[in-house]
């Protein structure tokens, strides 16, 4: 039996997404991260960056089993051609940018915090999905993920993840030190 790469990445994503959300809400984690990570940017970056890297790590596994023939896994395939997950990737990164654009998540209430956060996860997921195939879109080249030329997707992915971590914990870390009264600061 053939099941297509895809439908067990949305199975994944969709299950990883739903226990980080549940995660959040409903164990001490979440008001863990809450407190510790206390403006809304960072923690939609620090969500961004989980789910960045969760996804980075499974959709490498998963290729790497279908290549290997490992498991009943195949590529997805449409017309006899090969639908690269990182159409899947551009599609997430349009719908959560359009949303993140239409002021999607602003805002205190409960459905605007549900969100905020699955927007976070899209974009995280999607720029994952994208960036993992980088070495094809700037090679035009489907040989290019195996090849010497794949190590430029990984680069864009190290280069991705340092400005998203930077983001989640720079900052606030250079506020932190900056503070009056700190001793490091003198």
């Amino acid at each position: 039996m053939h099941i297509p790469g895809s439908y067990i990445l949305l199975i994944f994503l969709t299950l990883f997404a739903a226990a980080i959300l549940l995660l959040l809400h409903l164990t001490k984690l979440g008001l863990l991260i809450h407190q510790k990570i206390p403006d809304q940017p960072h923690r939609r970056l620090f969500l961004v960056s989980v789910s960045f890297f969760i996804t980075f790590l499974a959709v490498r596994l998963l290729v790497a089993s279908i290549t290997h023939h490992i498991g009943p896994f195949g590529y997805v395939e449409m017309g006899g051609k090969h639908i690269h997950h990182l159409v899947w990737g551009i599609l997430l990164l349009l719908i959560s940018g359009y949303a993140d654009q239409a002021e999607m998540g602003i805002g205190e209430t409960t459905v605007a915090i549900l969100m905020s956060r699955l927007l976070a996860l899209s974009f995280g997921i999607g720029a994952a999905l994208t960036l993992d195939e980088f070495a094809l879109w700037l090679n035009l080249d489907a040989a290019a993920y195996w090849s010497s030329q794949g190590r430029e997707s990984i680069d864009a992915v190290v280069l991705f993840g340092a400005l998203l971590a930077i983001g989640t914990w720079g900052a606030p870390l250079f506020r932190r030190l900056d503070r009056p009264g700190n001793k490091s600061s003198r």
